[in-house]
């Protein structure tokens, strides 16, 4: 008889509640529709308001990096103009809906803690530029590398030279070390590779600072060093060193590899590598 009677309570509650929902919803039907309207129109209008600051922001030449940032920040704040409005429309007191939205701020903070440690992330990365969209970087951590193509509020995204899209929290690169590969104009090249120890290596000297002064894209007014950089089993490694400008680093390191084989082998100087050789002596005594 008692779960009866609470089980028929329960039913009578649930009623009424979706009684008052349905009057609620019938009494704000109006306010509901307009809402609704509004939230069409408002988001149709931060996405035009998006392309017109892109748009201004190409015609002052703003930093393709803080342009980025400031876009992404503008889109979540017109968001959330456009939410809280509607609710306003609906009836929700904004003083209400704000005063909720700071009680819970410390509870959101710490849900988000990893979200807020990228933002911050991203602001110090605007104000210190340790890169910028269009330099190549090396993150150290977990060895990620690519093109910046864009710096946002939480992320910022990589392009690697095959064309993959790699995303990485903002709050990663502020905490960890990384090399800004194409930070500087010129960049110095460096060479190594095995000769034999019976080589002339004045003549081999001679032979690649002659190699290096006919490359057009090597540096004539920064150093060039050709020496011995160490003695190992199977011979000498000739170390080489130059500057080239930044954007011809990768083509004039392949080039200089292979005029390097052509050189060498056309004037008799061997590359050696690891090689057994096995002497067979003769027994000739009689058994």
């Amino acid at each position: 008889m008692w779960m009866a009677t609470n089980m028929e309570m329960s039913v009578g509650v649930l009623s009424q509640t979706l009684d008052d929902v349905l009057n609620w919803l019938i009494g704000k039907a109006g306010s509901i529709l307009v809402a609704v309207v509004f939230i069409l129109i408002g988001v149709k209008f931060v996405g035009l308001l998006m392309k017109l600051m892109r748009r201004s922001f190409e015609r002052s030449q703003l930093e393709a990096s803080v342009s980025g940032f400031l876009l992404s920040a503008i889109r979540i704040v017109g968001y959330i103009l456009v939410f809280i409005t509607a609710a306003a429309i609906v009836g929700v007191e904004v003083a209400s809906f704000v005063t909720i939205l700071g009680t819970a701020s410390m509870a959101i903070g710490l849900a988000l803690q990893g979200a807020l440690s990228n933002l911050a992330g991203g602001v110090l990365i605007l104000v210190l530029k340790p890169f910028k969209v269009g330099d190549y970087i090396i993150e150290n951590n977990k060895n990620m590398e690519g093109t910046v193509v864009s710096i946002e509020i939480f992320y910022t995204r990589l392009l690697t030279y095959d064309n993959k899209l790699v995303v990485i929290p903002n709050g990663i690169l502020t905490n960890n070390s990384l090399i800004n590969v194409t930070n500087e104009v010129k960049r110095k090249l460096e060479l190594k590779i095995n000769i034999a120890y019976d080589s002339d290596i004045k003549k081999v000297k001679d032979l690649v600072y002659q190699l290096l002064e006919q490359d057009k894209r090597i540096l004539s007014n920064e150093p060039k060093d050709v020496f011995i950089d160490a003695f190992e089993d199977s011979g000498m490694r000739l170390g080489i060193r130059a500057w080239v400008n930044t954007d011809e680093y990768w083509n004039t390191l392949w080039d200089l590899r292979e005029h390097l084989k052509e050189l060498f082998d056309e004037n008799g100087i061997e590359i050696p590598y690891n090689r057994l050789e096995v002497n067979l002596v003769a027994n000739n005594k009689n058994v």
